[in-house]
């Protein structure tokens, strides 16, 4: 029997993802190139805004329609599992909590297939270094997925480290739901991890993942220390959400806008060059015309390099499903508005960088070429030929506002 692990959703996902798919593999499945030529589907969900669950229920009446076998993990088994039970009443389904028994249930329903499956090489390697966060954001369903914060062992996620770069992974990223809050259960930090894993010599680069701003500002100093070794993208990702605070009270973030800015202050002190990525959710309930207006004031003080922005959604069991709805035509337009205004923002950003010449590393396969990362994680494609996992020095020659243009300088 042939598997396929689909994933969907956030970096955490995807590395959770990878985690289940090498059980498979430890257990002499096979891995098919689609779910089409798979046998067993593994549907690793997401179900963070409404049309993510539709899609997710889709393709669960889809696999069921193709007659496949189908385990289902991922934040929706925790969520809402009666909605999947009801179409799936015999299938397996692992929340992500009892991941560590993936392997056995499987092993128990369909048997041992053969030898294990030699593993292939990462190039880019995903490490979740915690379930589970310790907010109470009033919006948030990913909180009744993954509970309250449990990290794993340092010393095992040092070794997962290494074990990643001496197999060949170039690009390795550290996730979770809120990665500043690592070790706040366990008596470390995120800072002392990172240094863990820079312990291991090699030629790689290492990505953290998003986490909160009242999580970061325990722990920025530490962290941003680490920047000073090359192998660190010089990167941060750090949601805002909103630039109004009666916005932010009724989210239940922990901080305020000011608080927020003096936080990006210190840290692009510190680290100059430093990449900072934010989210943005248009809409939420009670948000009024001058609150939007506030946000958008925040875009334009913050210029991000990046701003991620989603239109509120009200998920079921949260407190935000029953507060007072913003009308959706209203959200879409500040989404609307927003999109045109962090284009905008991004495209003046990234002129910046245009006829400076960085060492990037080969990171994927875009649509107009071969994306390199910069030491600050900015997206540049190149149109030479350059194989995933190498490094070369690249020209800036042209900006766009999500991406850049360039050349290689030298390999």
């Amino acid at each position: 029997m042939r598997y396929f692990v689909e994933s969907y959703g956030c970096t955490m996902n995807f590395g959770e993802g990878r985690r289940l798919s090498a059980d498979m593999a430890s257990l002499g499945y096979s891995e098919a190139d689609s779910a089409d030529a798979a046998d067993i589907v593994i549907l690793n969900t997401c179900t963070v805004v409404e049309s993510t669950e539709k899609r997710m229920l889709a393709r669960i009446s889809e696999l069921k329609k193709a007659g496949k076998e189908v385990i289902v993990t991922g934040c929706m088994a925790k969520a809402q599992p009666q909605r999947i039970e009801i179409r799936l009443p015999d299938s397996l389904i692992l929340v992500p909590s009892d991941y560590h028994m993936f392997a056995k249930l499987v092993a128990d329903r369909y048997g041992i297939a053969g030898p294990p499956v030699p593993a292939t090489v990462e190039r880019t390697a995903i490490l979740p270094i915690a379930q589970g966060c310790r907010g109470r954001c009033s919006y948030c369903i990913t909180k009744l997925a993954r509970g309250e914060l449990s990290s794993y062992d340092e010393s095992e996620l040092a070794g997962s480290f290494r074990d990643f770069v001496s197999s060949g992974s170039r690009e390795v990223l550290l996730t979770a739901q809120d990665t500043a809050s690592y070790g706040a259960d366990t008596g470390t930090d995120l800072p002392s991890l990172v240094r863990r894993c820079l312990e291991t010599p090699g030629e790689y680069r290492i990505r953290i993942g998003m986490m909160n701003p009242d999580a970061l500002k325990h722990c920025w100093e530490g962290l941003v220390s680490t920047f000073d070794d090359e192998r660190m993208y010089r990167f941060l990702h750090i949601p805002v959400q909103s630039g109004s605070d009666a916005v932010l009270r009724g989210m239940r973030r922990k901080y305020t806008v000011e608080g927020f800015m003096e936080l990006v202050d210190d840290l692009r002190s510190a680290c100059p060059d430093m990449s900072i990525a934010t989210d943005v959710i248009c809409g939420f309930p009670g948000e009024t015309d001058e609150d939007h207006m506030a946000t958008m004031d925040l875009v334009r003080r913050l210029r991000a390099d990046t701003v991620n922005i989603t239109r509120f959604s009200p998920r079921p069991g949260t407190d935000a499903w029953s507060m007072p709805q913003v009308h959706g035509r209203i959200a879409n337009e500040r989404s609307k508005e927003m999109t045109a205004l962090k284009n905008e923002t991004e495209l003046d950003v990234n002129s910046a960088m245009v006829g400076r010449e960085y060492l990037a590393l080969c990171t994927e396969e875009g649509k107009e070429g071969m994306v390199m990362r910069t030491g600050n994680y900015r997206p540049v494609v190149v149109r030479e030929p350059v194989s995933i996992g190498d490094f070369a020095t690249v020209r800036v020659t042209e900006n766009r506002a999500t991406y850049l243009l360039g050349e290689i300088v030298q390999k």
